[in-house]
């Protein structure tokens, strides 16, 4: 491509470009090569200014995890049956919507709790016989996935279903935490 020649008109407009413009750093111009225009030349590299240096706060450690649920022993289990071992209290759910249910189960056992109770008897109910699917039972369902939420762990040490004089599968025995500082 061969170039062409200015006429007298652009060569003074670039004359007036030239002059009012300022080099962005002097020491870029004085290390341009003659033979190699400065736009090609790659630019100067800059040294990253090293950050001060703060101590990052250590991570926030997190809270130990809630001892696993245990089952009650057989020989309790028996001794609750019989009536030798007292039910500390106890909390019927029939009737109850799901959040109406979570929230009463919950305020049953911390004051059960810090009553000093060990023991005591929820009954869920059994649901429609025989049909599962139809929606019927789910607190028999929901209660012991609730049981093992976090946040009654704090509460629970563990539950297991009721003897039938106490309600059988539409109850549990649920054996609770002493309280903090008893």
């Amino acid at each position: 491509m061969s170039r062409r020649r200015l006429s007298d008109d652009e060569r003074v407009l670039w004359k007036g470009v030239t002059r009012s413009i300022a080099p962005l750093r002097k020491s870029l111009r004085d290390e341009t090569d003659d033979t190699v225009p400065a736009a090609v030349q790659p630019p100067a590299k800059r040294r990253p200014k090293p950050a001060p240096s703060i101590a990052a706060p250590p991570p926030p450690q997190k809270p130990p995890a809630p001892p696993p649920l245990t089952s009650l022993t057989r020989k309790a289990k028996h001794r609750i049956a019989r009536g030798t071992h007292a039910i500390d209290g106890r909390l019927d759910l029939h009737g109850m919507t799901q959040a109406e249910a979570h929230g009463a189960l919950f305020s049953f056992l911390r004051a059960r709790q810090a009553r000093g109770g060990k023991l005591v008897l929820v009954i869920t109910g059994k649901g429609a016989r025989g049909n599962e699917d139809s929606g019927r039972g789910v607190l028999k369902r929901m209660v012991p996935l609730w049981l093992g939420l976090p946040e009654f762990r704090s509460l629970v040490i563990g539950f297991e279903s009721a003897a039938i004089g106490h309600g059988g599968e539409g109850a549990l025995y649920v054996s609770l935490r002493r309280a903090k500082g008893e």
